[in-house]
Parts: structure tokens; C-alpha cells; sequence
């Protein structure tokens, strides 16, 4: 990996607690819009952080009148905002149930070329058979069965990737093609789930592999995070149960062959700030007396350098390389970070105060893969 603590931000929505919307400083009028969604990756670039998740799903909306019934495509988003946000990776979540890995393949290669080479994907599986009777095309299916079909459409993904060499658009002119045929390569993948010939019809991108972020948090989730995770982001109640679930991870590449010192582990952290531990507890109290919500991993409900604090003992004890900040109101929660935590984190040295290269896997200090089919870097 490149170097220390890393950073990322999630967002959705008004933010992750379901009554965030109702809060004055909410904007619950703008969610449809697309200066929402920029507004709020141009904050996780003002925050320093190297990615801001778009977290998406199948869920169809529930009876709650008090829920926010709705959610924009996270690909989409990303894409929308990539040629105006610069200087954050972009890691939409994309479900790879009931999906085709070919349009996958293209919509992550597009969002990498839209973005200058700062884009990721990260797979989630599709559980509930509501979610499957949306597409009706087969039932819902076990854990272990999701995450076969998904190591599956990560590795058609990935392929496609590589289908394209990267000269071969050659542009010529003179003999009328703009595309040398010979440098584009059948992948003609045939598995359990899918059978896919291949090439992609788009040309390899800036890092030739987008960043692939995957969770660690079920047994069955880890072996497709040993072969093919570049980040993995797992939830845990406190630091000791981190500790443990990096070290599944870790041994989970380790069983791949691979190095885990070259994937990172990050550590899902709800937020709320506020000047001290009591106005932040009251805020949370009148967000919960419309809808509770229980936490869903470690929660800092406190101060600014309550958080930095966490952090710095999340990384010195090994208990994560990172975070992922879960804001549970937005854009507030995002600002808060921005203003008050990374400045926090670069006066202590756990962050640099400039971000170390242009691309994505630059930040995490991932090289540009070879080429499946020829075996060369570009």
C-alpha cells in the first residue's frame, strides 16, 4: 500500500440516519438534483479524502411514511459528477445480482475515462426476494450462492477490462481504421452464472482496473475479497472486533496469493459532530425520537477530535489501515469533516496534506495492472 491513514466518505441521501431530512439544515428539495450530488462530492474533495461510496441496492421502498421512498443510480451519480469534482476518487456501489457483468464492465471503464482515471466499483449482492421479483427472471438465492455469482462478475468484469490492449485504438487514417482488430481479444469466460464471449465494445481506461472495493464483513463475501479486492470495508462495533475482521481479511489474501499489505482495510465509522458531546448526543436524541436507528458499526457521536483520536488508535493498533466516514447527516456531517476533521488529521501526520498522485489506485499506491491478454504494463 502507498501510505498511512487512508480516508474515505460515504454518502446518500440527506445522510445515513433516516430522519436526517427533516433537520433545518437539510435539503430535502434537492435530492433530484444534480447540484446535490455535486455539492456533496465537491465537500468529500474539500475533506481530502481519496473517495467518496455511493452506496445503491435493489430495495424496493418500504410503508414508512417517514423514510425518504427513493434512490438515485449510483453509477449515474458518479458519472454526473466526475468531469466537474476533481481531486476524490469516485466508488459507486454496484449490485451484481441479477445484473449483466457487460454492461458493468462498460459503465465502470466510462466512469474511469469521464474521471481521468478515479474511478471504482463496489459489487454488493442483491438478498431479498422482493428484490428479486423486481426483475423476475429467478428467485432469490442463499449467501453462499450470491458471492459464487459474484467472484463470477467481478472476473467477467475484470476480462473485459483487459479485452481492449491499450494502443489498440489506433486512429489511422490512412488505411481507414481507427481500431487495430488485432489488439482486442475474445475473453470467452464460461462459469456457473455466466457465459460471455467478449471483447467489451470500450476501450481500456486510465487505470486499466478501477479500484475494486468489496466488504469483508460475511464468511462468504471474504474469498471474493481475498482474489479480488483492492480495498475491502468492513463494519465492527468497536476496535477490537476491527482488529479481528482485518485479520480475516488478511488472511483471506493471503489464501489468494496475494500480499495483504497491498489491500487495504477500512473501518465503517457512523458520525455525528457536534462542538461538544452533549450537543452532538442531543442531535442524535431528536433525530431518534422520529425514527431510531441502531448502529450498524462503530459510532462516534462526540467531537471532532473525538474522532481524530479514534482514528489514530484505529491505525496505531492495527485495528484498520483506514476509515470510511459514515456521516449520519448530510451535507452538515460531510462539512464538519472538511472544516474541522482533516485539518485535525494532516496536524498530526495521519493524513498528508497533499494527496500523492492523479489516479485512484495512485492513492492507495496500487500499480497499473498487466494486461490479462498480453501480459504487458501499459
Amino acid at each position: 500500500m502507498g501510505r498511512g491513514t487512508y480516508l474515505a466518505v460515504e454518502v446518500s441521501g440527506a445522510g445515513r440516519h433516516p430522519a436526517a431530512w427533516r433537520r433545518p439544515d437539510a435539503h430535502p428539495e434537492a435530492l433530484l438534483t444534480a447540484p446535490y450530488h455535486v455539492g456533496l462530492a465537491e465537500l468529500a474533495a474539500r475533506s481530502g479524502a481519496d473517495f467518496v461510496a455511493v452506496p445503491d441496492s435493489f430495495a424496493p421502498p418500504g410503508d414508512d411514511p417517514d423514510l425518504v421512498p427513493l434512490r438515485l443510480d449510483a453509477v449515474a451519480i458518479a458519472a454526473r459528477v466526475a468531469p466537474v469534482v476533481t481531486g476524490v476518487g469516485l466508488v459507486p456501489s454496484v449490485t451484481v445480482t441479477h445484473t449483466e457483468p457487460f454492461h458493468t464492465s462498460k459503465a465502470i471503464a466510462t466512469l474511469d475515462i469521464v474521471s481521468a482515471g478515479r474511478a471504482g466499483w463496489e459489487p454488493v449482492v442483491s438478498r431479498t426476494p422482493a428484490e428479486a421479483e423486481l426483475f423476475g427472471r429467478k428467485p432469490a438465492a442463499p449467501p453462499e450462492e450470491l458471492w459464487r455469482e459474484a467472484a463470477d462478475a467481478v472476473e467477467v468484469v475484470v476480462r473485459l477490462w483487459d479485452s481492449w490492449e491499450d494502443d489498440a485504438v489506433i486512429r489511422d487514417v490512412a488505411t481507414g481504421r481507427y481500431v487495430d482488430r488485432d489488439k482486442l481479444h475474445y475473453i470467452d469466460f464460461t462459469g456457473d452464472f455466466f457465459s460471455v464471449k467478449g471483447p467489451s465494445i470500450t476501450p481500456r481506461s486510465p487505470q486499466a482496473h478501477p479500484l475494486v472495493v468489496l466488504r469483508g464483513d460475511e464468511p462468504e463475501a471474504l474469498p471474493v475479497a481475498g482474489r479480488w479486492a483492492d480495498v475491502v470495508r468492513v463494519a465492527a462495533a468497536d476496535l477490537a472486533a476491527a482488529h479481528s475482521a482485518r485479520q480475516r481479511v488478511r488472511a483471506a489474501v493471503a489464501a489468494a496469493g496475494r500480499d495483504p499489505d497491498d489491500v487495504a482495510v477500512l473501518l465503517d465509522v457512523e458520525v455525528l459532530l457536534g462542538a461538544d458531546a452533549g450537543s452532538a448526543r442531543r442531535e442524535l436524541d431528536a433525530l431518534d425520537a422520529h425514527h431510531e436507528l441502531a448502529a450498524s458499526s462503530l459510532r462516534v457521536v462526540h467531537t471532532a477530535d473525538a474522532l481524530v483520536d479514534m482514528i489514530a488508535e484505529a491505525v496505531a493498533s492495527g485495528a484498520a489501515d483506514g476509515v470510511t466516514v459514515v456521516p449520519l447527516v448530510l451535507p452538515g456531517g460531510l462539512r464538519m469533516i472538511a472544516d474541522d476533521v482533516t485539518p485535525r488529521l494532516v496536524d498530526r501526520g495521519l493524513r498528508p496534506p497533499v494527496a500523492p498522485g492523479t489516479t485512484l489506485r495512485d492513492r492507495f499506491g496500487l500499480p497499473r495492472p498487466a494486461n490479462h491478454f498480453t501480459g504487458a504494463n501499459a
